[in-house]
């Protein structure tokens, strides 16, 4: 009896090419907000056509890897040149706008990752990682408790201080320190009450209702480098987030 194996899969072959881009950017070659070489000199380099290279560049435009300039090429993105300090901070007062928004360390120390956390991050159990706490300010008032737990091998040599030099933007500081660019993130809310913990910190009162985030945050290669747990002062304070 004669066994079928099944066909591999076609790929169409500008996505081959955002392939070989994408581990050119994991590699390190071009970093955040360098400039990646031009249509032509890519197209040259992976024996293509130029259309074939400026639609693998699209398509990493569209998913914010890339970012086009116009006169003056196409740079690898970098959060250090966002408007938003917070890219994927989605609490906003009930009335009004945001009119300021700061972050504040309260401590940060090495530790073996607890049992989740390693698995959420992919690795083994009892890795040592880092633990993050900070608060989140809006117009002066605590909004936002978080912790945050980090892969101790993707960054090495963190440190308070460098947290404070970075003024507690952690997504610039991963990047600009570390290499690390966060492209996206998953992101689970729960609403639960609020623990002797997050009052401490949200000036709030012990089983007032607080909203729970649980995030993971991925690099390139769908690598996850980072898990946090944000309880979010909803009193005045709610979650909003637009789906297109």
């Amino acid at each position: 009896m004669k066994i079928s194996m099944p066909s591999p899969a076609f790929q169409p072959l500008y996505r081959q090419i955002k392939e070989l881009i994408t581990q050119s950017l994991v590699s390190g070659e071009w970093g955040p907000g360098e400039p990646i070489p031009s249509e032509i000199e890519l197209a040259s380099r992976f024996s293509v056509s130029q259309g074939t290279v400026r639609k693998a560049i699209s398509d990493l435009a569209d998913a914010k890897m890339l970012v086009r300039q116009q006169g003056r090429g196409t740079f690898v993105a970098s959060h250090s040149e966002e408007r938003s300090k917070f890219p994927f901070f989605r609490i906003a007062p009930d009335v009004s706008s945001v009119q300021s928004l700061s972050a504040r360390l309260l401590d940060c120390r090495r530790e073996r990752l607890d049992a989740a956390s390693a698995r959420q991050l992919r690795r083994p159990v009892n890795a040592q990682g880092y633990l993050l706490r900070r608060v989140l300010d809006m117009s002066g008032i605590p909004v936002v408790y978080e912790e945050i737990r980090l892969p101790a091998g993707s960054f090495r040599g963190l440190s308070s201080n460098l947290i404070d030099r970075y003024h507690c933007m952690l997504y610039s500081m991963y990047e600009g320190a570390f290499g690390i660019r966060i492209l996206h993130v998953e992101e689970g809310l729960k609403a639960i009450s609020a623990a002797q913990v997050e009052t401490a910190h949200l000036d709030l009162s012990v089983g007032e209702p607080v909203l729970q985030l649980n995030r993971v945050s991925y690099t390139y290669d769908e690598k996850p480098v980072e898990v946090r747990r944000s309880f979010c002062n909803t009193r005045n304070h709610h979650y909003r987030n637009r789906i297109i």
